[in-house]
């Protein structure tokens, strides 16, 4: 027991956590690969691929978990590596309609990862320093803005839905940061503003205008938009299952087939349909096998991690961790909850993979270097409430012998002054 509690330190529920979603990755790609291993005909290549790169965000887990969190401030180098990455896979090769990915042989390295990390990263370090030297909330906005908002613009072309986590989330960390309220209304106007006029630009401005300036996304979300949107009903007989639309329409076949404690694991009937199985709609493949019961405890261990990472930011002793931590745990549960919303039909498609359990590489192994923050920065917060007790400990042991002393002394000069 003590040899496990030294390998795994740091918050426990935390990785309660982890390993649970990990275990229900195990479960739920082998059964939604199905796609895969007809393609590669291997029934088990496609999990073996995905043992390995769980098994490289397990490591990196441990491994950063074991480094002081003193350490991650060094982390902003990241921020301007990921920029440059980011501007050069613009110009790769498309893949899946995209160029977001770096293939690297063994894997696809997705730059826009990285670039969030090492947003979060500079966005807390900016945070600390208005509170730690006092600065005005107008200055650290506009730095805030200006990180962030370089990653957006390097991003939202072909990664849309990317781009608007990471709002988000800054937007989050800054409430957290207690950005003045008025600077935070004037930013949220801004904010309406801007999602008003691309949500317009790209609902009406028509698909061979972007065509023609090369911004093809564009019209993949104007798509999606017009799908999402359109409200009409449709005949069962002439409902498209192969076409645009059979990605929704076989996760909605897929909710609606599951009842309350699905279908049991491996038995899902709609992964041989959809192409996304295993990443984008796995939650709808999780919802078909282990039901309403089985959907609504994945939900509810998002919500548990973020309100965990919450009980440990109130006790962290420098605000870098603390805004560090929220800005992880944010993007985490934001990026699931764009994932969950997606499947069960409350967003258009946006592309999001379910944070620790969708297969993919990249995105396994940043979310896995996230754990392992969050579980740093708890182990230093353990550390700290261990030395308080000590120090409490200290001072009972000092106090406590001087009050029996001065009992003591008391006791002898009661003796010495009796009349008797």
């Amino acid at each position: 027991m003590d040899l496990f509690r030294g390998l795994f330190k740091g918050d426990k529920v935390i990785w309660i956590i982890f390993l649970v979603l990990c275990l229900v990755s195990i479960i739920e790609v082998f059964s939604a690969s199905s796609t895969l291993a007809y393609k590669s005909g291997n029934h088990w290549t496609p999990i073996t691929s995905h043992l390995k790169t769980l098994t490289m965000g397990v490591g990196a887990v441990w491994v950063i978990h074991k480094i002081p969190c003193r350490f991650f401030k060094v982390g902003i180098v990241l921020y301007p590596f990921s920029i440059i990455l980011l501007i050069v896979v613009l110009g790769t090769s498309a893949i899946n309609g995209a160029s977001r990915w770096f293939d690297l042989g063994f894997m696809q390295f997705q730059p826009s990862e990285l670039a969030k990390m090492a947003t979060i990263i500079t966005v807390s370090f900016i945070l600390a320093r208005s509170q730690e030297e006092e600065q005005s909330g107008e200055k650290a906005i506009m730095y805030i803005m200006g990180v962030t908002g370089l990653t957006i613009l390097c991003i939202f072309t072909e990664n849309l839905s990317t781009a608007l986590l990471l709002a988000i989330s800054v937007y989050l960390m800054m409430i957290v940061g207690r950005i003045p309220l008025r600077q935070m209304f004037y930013l949220s106007g801004v904010g309406i503003g801007v999602i008003l006029i691309a949500f317009c630009s790209i609902k009406y401005v028509p698909a061979e205008r972007w065509d023609s300036i090369g911004v093809h996304r564009m019209v993949t979300w104007q798509n999606r938009l017009n799908s999402h949107f359109d409200k009409s009903e449709i005949p069962p007989e002439k409902f498209d299952t192969k076409g645009n639309d059979a990605q929704i329409a076989h996760a909605n076949i897929a909710i609606a087939t599951s009842n309350i404690i699905g279908k049991g694991p491996g038995n899902s009937v709609q992964r041989d349909f959809l192409s996304q199985a295993y990443s984008d709609f796995i939650y709808a493949i999780i919802i078909e096998e282990l039901g309403l019961v089985g959907g609504g405890i994945v939900a509810f261990l998002y919500i548990w991690l973020l309100m965990r990472i919450g009980k440990i930011a109130r006790y962290c002793d420098k605000p870098y961790y603390t805004f560090l931590i929220m800005g992880i745990g944010f993007l985490l549960v934001t990026q699931a909850l764009f994932n969950m919303m997606v499947a069960v039909g409350l967003m258009p498609v946006t592309g999001q993979p379910l944070p620790l359990i969708s297969k993919g590489g990249t995105s396994m192994i940043i979310n896995s270097i996230y754990i392992g923050i969050i579980l740093s920065i708890s182990k230093h917060v353990e550390d700290i409430k261990k030395q308080q007790i000590e120090e409490e400990l200290k001072q009972q042991n000092k106090i406590t012998p001087l009050l029996l002393e001065s009992v003591s002394q008391a006791a002898n000069n009661n003796a010495t002054t009796s009349p008797l």
